[in-house]
């Protein structure tokens, strides 16, 4: 069995395809996949709001203060005229849509005719702003901070005419104030918003470093024509079973073990050499028991993965077939991950016997700091049992002449 494990791994090292899916590729992508996100996100916001915007008012004369600041703001908008040639479809709701959907304009503010300053005798003004809002646009917000300022001024106006000082105008503002008292330490609130995300980075690394050895292990070796040479040896199946699973399991842990590493080596790099505010407040919170618990729980997982991916290829003809069945297997590990995200969904009762899902929860909540550790027997007991099976079920297959050479 040792022999057949020392012969493969070697085999495994010399492979390309193997070392990027193993090492370069759990090593680079949480860098790779954080950096071009926020790039992309800096990029787009700033853009949003740099980008000079394309306006026009209906009802200018009810509200000239307010027409003249957004002129003055000459390097934010750009008003147009709708009147002329475009009156006919300015004057109504779907006018204004066709020339925002058009990018004639972005915006479209209509002024009531009762727009007034003495809001005690006109009561509220309903302003209406017309708007694709369904992408990054920022338009609202833009838009908001000029109407705000005379909505401060009128608000402040009519204050004054009732003769309320400061304690009252806050108190007729906002009668009732709930003032929040979180009781969860920043350690949770971090670890509630990332912990739930990261299983489905690690599962899937952890799958893909197995998946390109369990392929050449067993369909592979029946496209060179040498599954035959170790069919006749004189050791026993079994044997063969378990030095190949050991191969694939090396593989995927040694793929968990870079991820959990670069998850590490990373957030300690972005935090001290960037800065980066909500990585340095992670990072102080967690320690490597944490992440050596995590390492750990996925050892068993690695094998469940292992065992399928080598029974998928025993049973595939070709290589090409062996990939196209453990390509759909990713929707298999993304299921029980998505269900650790859902609310209401948490590590007792009977999801902690739950494989795939209990280890999910897991890890969100030993990021969270929450985690109850009388929880792990539960979790690597019966993630065991299901290996422990599906690995009986491998050699069981391997035993199967019609399986083999079908």
């Amino acid at each position: 069995m040792w022999l057949i494990f020392k012969k493969e791994f070697k085999e495994l090292l010399r492979d390309r395809k193997t070392i990027i899916f193993m090492i370069l590729l759990p090593l680079l992508l949480f860098p790779a996949i954080f950096g071009v996100g926020i790039f992309f996100m800096s990029n787009a916001a700033e853009k949003a709001e740099n980008e000079i915007l394309k306006y026009a008012i209906v009802g200018e004369v009810y509200a000239p203060d307010i027409v003249e600041s957004f002129s003055q703001a000459s390097d934010k908008f750009e008003q147009v005229a709708i009147d002329g040639a475009d009156t006919d479809t300015a004057t109504d709701k779907e006018g204004y849509a066709t020339l925002i959907k058009n990018e004639t304009l972005d915006f479209v503010l209509v002024i009531p005719e009762t727009f007034n300053p003495d809001i005690l005798t006109s009561g509220q003004h309903k302003i209406e702003l017309y708007l694709n809002d369904a992408g990054l646009n920022k338009v609202y917000g833009r838009v908001a901070e000029i109407i705000d300022v005379y909505m401060d001024e009128y608000q402040l106006s009519a204050f004054t005419q009732l003769g309320l000082n400061e304690s009252q105008q806050e108190a007729l503002l906002k009668p009732i104030s709930i003032e929040k008292q979180n009781i969860a330490d920043d350690r949770e609130v971090w670890g509630e918003r990332i912990g739930g995300f990261l299983p489905y980075f690690i599962f899937i690394l952890c799958l893909q470093g197995a998946m390109a050895p369990a392929a050449d292990l067993g369909a592979g070796e029946k496209e060179r024509g040498t599954l035959e040479t170790l069919l006749i040896s004189p050791m026993d199946r079994y044997k063969l079973v378990l030095g190949k699973f050991f191969t694939v399991s090396a593989a995927g842990i040694i793929t968990a073990l870079i991820t959990v590493s670069s998850m590490a080596l990373w957030g300690i790099v972005l935090s001290q050499g960037m800065a980066i505010e909500f990585v340095v407040e992670v990072m102080s919170m967690i320690g490597i028991v944490d992440f050596v618990l995590i390492f750990l729980m996925l050892v068993p997982v690695v094998a469940v993965f292992a065992a399928i991916l080598l029974s998928l290829s025993i049973y595939a003809r070709s290589f090409k077939e062996a990939q196209s069945y453990m390509g759909s297997l990713i929707m298999v590990v993304i299921f029980p991950v998505l269900i650790a995200m859902m609310p209401g969904v948490e590590l007792k009762g009977a999801w902690v016997w739950v494989p795939l899902t209990n280890v999910a929860l897991a890890m969100k909540e030993l990021f969270k700091g929450t985690m109850d550790y009388f929880a792990l027997f539960g979790i690597f007991t019966s993630t065991a049992v299901i290996a422990i099976g599906l690995i009986m079920f491998c050699i069981h297959w391997f035993n199967k002449e019609k399986v083999l050479f079908r």
